[in-house]
């Protein structure tokens, strides 16, 4: 999940790519139905149910995109066992929800933290992965924006959650050692660098980068998709975040049969 325009489509192609490079199963689902194509295979579509355009076409309705694409994402709460219909699962078996990318779902409305729940009541293990392009947060007071949309996001859903920051390989090399300083911020230092024109935003600036430093409950991965350890790193993170493969069965190498053969 993450805003519009954060490398979702991208970040799931990728993702894609590199379970099946690890033989690993993996099935996307896409639960955006303004979402238009894709670079990869997709398990369930959303727009099978319900699509944007139709709603927005809608001459009773009367929704423009932000209001239809609510209106959507409702529709889907009331329809959970269309959903639960096209998610069968084996226990090792790996989904990516691409999510839509409208904030407002996230951090103040219901409608993902049912999803989620009715997710886990259907024995999903769930984390969310909230999506932030790196080329919007080149400023200090983008970083502390993106910080607070996450951490908004993670109090709201109350799920395990990993924070990435998408596009790294875009980004020219000066860009780069900027971003790399947000991966292990000094949000006290950073408040000094964020001049305002007012006192009193000034004193704000500084307790909510306080209180960032304090809980340090956001922290970002970098997610290169050139860079195949940074992918990994990104995938260990949300493997450890779910707890994926602690119920596997182990797998013991019979020696004495392959000594005899």
């Amino acid at each position: 999940m993450g805003p519009a325009g954060s490398g979702k489509s991208t970040y799931c192609a990728t993702m894609a790519e590199h379970f099946k490079a690890l033989n690993r199963r993996c099935y996307i689902v896409n639960l955006d139905p303004a979402a238009e194509d894709f670079k990869y295979p997709v398990t369930a579509d959303v727009r099978d149910l319900i699509q944007l355009d139709d709603v927005m076409e809608d001459h009773e309705l009367h929704f423009g995109p932000n209001g239809g694409l609510i209106f959507c994402m409702e529709y889907v709460i009331k329809n959970l066992t269309w959903l639960q219909e096209n998610l069968e699962a084996g226990e090792d078996d790996y989904f990516i929800f691409d999510c839509p990318g409208q904030i407002e779902l996230y951090n103040h409305l219901p409608v993902m933290r049912q999803l989620t729940e009715a997710l886990q009541s259907w024995d999903f293990r769930v984390c969310g992965v909230f999506l932030v392009d790196s080329q919007f947060l080149g400023e200090s007071s983008k970083f502390v924006s993106g910080v607070l949309s996450s951490l908004s996001c993670m109090i709201n859903l109350e799920i395990p959650h990993i924070s990435i920051m998408t596009k790294i390989d875009l980004l020219p090399k000066k860009s780069k050692k900027k971003i790399k300083e947000y991966l292990d911020p000094d949000m006290l230092s950073m408040a000094e660098t964020m001049n305002h024109h007012s006192a009193k935003y000034n004193k704000l600036t500084e307790m909510i980068c306080q209180l960032i430093d304090d809980y340090s409950m956001v922290r970002f991965l970098a997610f290169d998709q050139s860079d195949e350890d940074s992918i990994n790193i990104v995938l260990q993170n949300i493997d450890m975040a779910l707890q994926y493969g602690e119920d596997l069965e182990v797998q013991v190498k019979d020696f004495e049969t392959d000594e005899q053969e």
